[in-house]
């Protein structure tokens, strides 16, 4: 055994062997680093997005959104371009608070109408009729008693 060693170290004191040896290594380290920084990179974009992905999870909405008197109130001054701060056209009363079709009463010039808001961002105050062609509308005007002026 000692004589192998020395016959190794013998050989590796050659100045070509010794120079290709430190190449070598170097060559051999270089890759382990860059092999190393690649890994760290990805590890941290990959962190990155996963973190996005989960920060644009909690944004969704679990549960479904609810019609309040101030969106509602916004809803209404935005589709009749009113002022916001203060509107001609007031909600007074939330009847039905569907997210797909809400039913709100509001008040213009002490004149109460029945409006819809649909998806919680289209107003309308027209007759709504059903697919029986039963006028919805008129029969919710007759239930909260108002009186049905002129549209």
């Amino acid at each position: 055994m000692n004589m192998k060693t020395r016959v190794i170290i013998k050989k590796l004191s050659n100045p070509r062997v010794r120079r290709r040896l430190k190449i070598g290594l170097s060559v051999y380290g270089i890759l382990i680093m860059l092999g190393l920084m690649f890994k760290v990179v990805y590890d941290i974009g990959y962190f990155n997005a996963q973190s996005l992905k989960n920060d644009k999870n909690a944004e969704l909405a679990i549960t479904h959104p609810v019609l309040t008197m101030e969106s509602a109130q916004r809803i209404v001054s935005g589709a009749l371009k009113e002022d916001p701060t203060n509107p001609k056209t007031i909600v007074t009363q939330i009847i039905n608070n569907n997210q797909k079709l809400a039913i709100i009463i509001i008040e213009s010039n002490k004149l109460k109408r029945i409006a819809w808001i649909i998806d919680m961002r289209l107003f309308f105050t027209g007759d709504l009729f059903n697919n029986e062609g039963y006028n919805l509308t008129e029969g919710i005007e007759r239930q909260y008693n108002i009186n049905r002026g002129d549209h």
